[in-house]
């Protein structure tokens, strides 16, 4: 191999591993949760109250306890949103993340999610919903993506730890990222998971859910996929910036909910 050869390889190789970093960098910019417009990149501002809030949040300091305070799904259940007159079916997987998709249940009985809008929408990536500030008509769209569910008893955030079930264990891993190269794990992040955003702290999803647009292998480990789209996908496919949940209902394995 002559030296010009060997040197426009080495450019080369050089240009594709910038591409791959910058890749990732855009990954998790877009699903963290302080953001500042509905199709872009999102970035984290330690500065946000709710991700500051995060570093010293009650799972951060004591997550044993606290998890166990946290609802949980024995099995399964099946939530349906209805999005511009239409249904989208979620079948959400307790069996494998019980205290993920026990928090998505219990907000979903609470009415927590109708008439909130989906504010960001990444072709071919995600789509991605859940912030409380959006019921308001007023509130801007491309401000959305910092709220997160207040829990009325405690008057506190609820935050719920990452949660990660390697394939074959009886029990998930929590607050941690696995890595799924040298650990598969149950849950992956193929078209239709319905996953959990999150700012930078492990523990730091509360309300906000994303739903995949397509095969996403990088996220697995890092985000808590807690169920799939079994029906309505068309409609996903169909969103768009503040497009309202209409509503959201429990029709099926509520009586799996364990608070």
């Amino acid at each position: 191999m002559s030296l010009a050869n060997a040197t426009t390889n080495g450019e080369l190789n050089m240009h594709i591993k910038i591409q791959q970093w910058l890749s990732l960098m855009l990954v998790f910019a877009v699903l963290v949760l302080g953001g500042c417009g509905t199709s872009q990149s999102a970035a984290v501002d330690p500065a946000n109250s709710s991700t500051a809030e995060t570093a010293s949040s009650p799972v951060a300091q004591n997550p044993t306890s606290q998890i166990s305070a946290l609802p949980r799904l024995e099995g399964k259940a099946t939530v349906v949103l209805t999005v511009k007159d239409s249904k989208i079916t979620i079948e959400v997987d307790g069996s494998n993340a019980p205290i993920t998709a026990g928090n998505f249940v219990d907000l979903v009985e609470r009415g927590f999610y109708d008439g909130l809008v989906f504010h960001r929408v990444v072709p071919d990536f995600v789509v991605q919903g859940g912030d409380p500030q959006g019921k308001d008509p007023n509130f801007p769209v491309e401000r959305l993506g910092t709220g997160s569910f207040v829990d009325p008893e405690t008057s506190r955030v609820r935050y719920i730890p990452l949660e990660i079930k390697p394939k074959g264990a009886d029990t998930p891993t929590y607050s941690k990222i696995v890595d799924t190269v040298s650990t598969p794990i149950e849950l992956q992040h193929t078209p239709g998971a319905v996953a959990m955003a999150r700012s930078q702290p492990p523990d730091s999803a509360s309300s906000q859910f994303y739903i995949a647009l397509s095969k996403l292998p990088s996220l697995d480990g890092s985000y808590a996929v807690f169920g799939y789209v079994k029906e309505g996908m068309e409609v996903v496919n169909t969103i768009q910036p503040g497009d309202q949940i209409e509503s959201a209902k429990v029709t099926q394995g509520s009586e799996n909910l364990k608070k």
